[in-house]
């Protein structure tokens, strides 16, 4: 696929003051992607708070009460894009607080870029977001060590923050990561390279998120098709038309193929591949599609359509790492309702194992789950679900559960 049809969806996350709104703000100036009345006003409340340069966060910070606070408290979602490639960045909320906002960021993200200060090194936070990257399974980190100009731009600087940064993920298995010394302030290494890091022979920030292959950040090999809609018109020429609607969440399918319906398990062929714009042989991951079978089966809204050679697990118990977003805690004896790709069932709370302290990584036994709080669960379902580990697929391995009282969604889950 063409880097210029691709979609590059990805988060900002650092401490509070490390820069993030800066860097989002630089990168949309320097790549040419705000609008003249948008400069000139941010430039005018610069001017009016004294600054000597435009402030450049003054484009993602929007709410008020992180405009009074001067931090980032929603998530902030900016959409822009250059000859090469389409992007989505969102900027993250630093507190222990808003846990829950980056968690909601950070699953559909193909990439994350890590903010530290030159001047503070690693911190607690860094080590907390880099966790939560790596438990909604990011596939690409850059560790941007920002404010290289608030310590002269020295090579030492960053090389110990680095070697720091690099030593801790590897506890968390992770391994892609490229570091980047850059100054959003001064614009260094963001879109241009600049004057003051000649030391530094890597990319630029604009160059990697343009470049970066985000091919493979989709499951290729396992077919998974949730059924959304079954489509029968019933008039004219449709009167005897069924077809299965939704969209591939991993792998491929072509005319022809073989395919079983979970969780029944019953077997069919695929007849036809039918879109808006016509008939295909074949389709992949992420397109949404409509098929045909060959033979009438019983199926409906919440099955899964998979190819025989690569089955995913179907049960009604499961684990699963869970974020709890609801500022009412949890209940072990209230009823909720897990929604899970297109189906939606009932659930229970089975066991708590522990509570995850998202700041040092230790683990605590915890009676209960308070907004924010991270766990190991066990839960069980009314009816059967068709899921894969979420290391595996994302879209087959990631749930959210929802307060059947309310109706609220309470939390986001990650079948382990």
């Amino acid at each position: 696929m063409n880097n210029a049809t691709q979609l590059l969806r990805f988060i900002t996350a650092g401490s509070v003051d490390d820069g993030k709104s800066t860097l989002i703000g630089r990168l949309l100036h320097d790549s040419k992607s705000i609008f003249e009345d948008q400069l000139s006003a941010i430039s005018r409340t610069s001017e009016k708070r004294g600054m000597a340069a435009v402030d450049f966060s003054l484009l993602t910070d929007g709410l008020q009460a992180e405009r009074e606070q001067g931090i980032t408290i929603d998530v902030a979602y900016r959409y822009f894009a250059t000859p090469k490639r389409k992007f989505i960045i969102a900027d993250t909320p630093g507190h222990e607080q808003y846990t829950r906002n980056m968690v909601t960021a950070a699953s559909t993200a193909n990439l994350a870029v890590i903010l530290v200060d030159a001047r503070k090194g690693v911190l607690t936070q860094t080590r907390r977001h880099t966790y939560l990257a790596s438990l909604v399974g990011i596939p690409h980190i850059v560790l941007a060590v920002n404010k290289m100009d608030m310590v002269d731009y020295s090579e030492a600087i960053y090389n110990e923050i680095c070697e720091e940064y690099l030593e801790f993920a590897a506890q968390l298995g992770l391994y892609n990561i490229t570091c980047i010394p850059l100054s959003a302030l001064q614009g260094d290494m963001l879109v241009d390279r600049g004057d003051n890091l000649g030391w530094y022979q890597g990319t630029t920030l604009m160059d990697l998120l343009e470049n970066i292959t985000i091919d493979y950040d989709v499951n290729t090999t396992d077919f998974r098709y949730p059924v959304q809609w079954v489509c029968r018109p019933q008039t004219g020429e449709f009167h005897d038309f069924r077809a299965y609607m939704g969209r591939i969440e991993a792998g491929e399918v072509a005319v022809g193929d073989e395919i079983t319906v979970l969780p029944g398990g019953r077997t069919s062929r695929v007849k036809e591949i039918v879109t808006y714009d016509g008939n295909l042989q074949t389709a992949y991951a992420p397109q949404s599609i409509a098929i045909t079978l060959a033979d009438e089966i019983d199926i409906s809204r919440g099955d899964m359509f998979v190819k025989s050679d690569t089955m995913p697990t179907v049960a009604k118990e499961f684990e699963a790492m869970l974020c709890w977003l609801s500022e009412s805690p949890l209940g072990m004896n209230r009823k909720y309702i897990i929604k899970h790709t297109t189906r939606m069932v009932k659930c229970v709370f089975a066991r708590l194992d522990y509570r995850v302290d998202v700041n040092t990584l230790a683990q605590h036994e915890t009676a209960s789950l308070n907004m924010n709080d991270i766990a190991r669960v066990a839960m069980k379902v009314q009816s059967p679900l068709v899921f894969d580990p979420y290391r595996r697929d994302r879209a087959s391995g990631s749930f959210i559960v929802i307060d059947e009282a309310t109706n609220n969604t309470v939390a986001a889950g990650m079948v382990l």
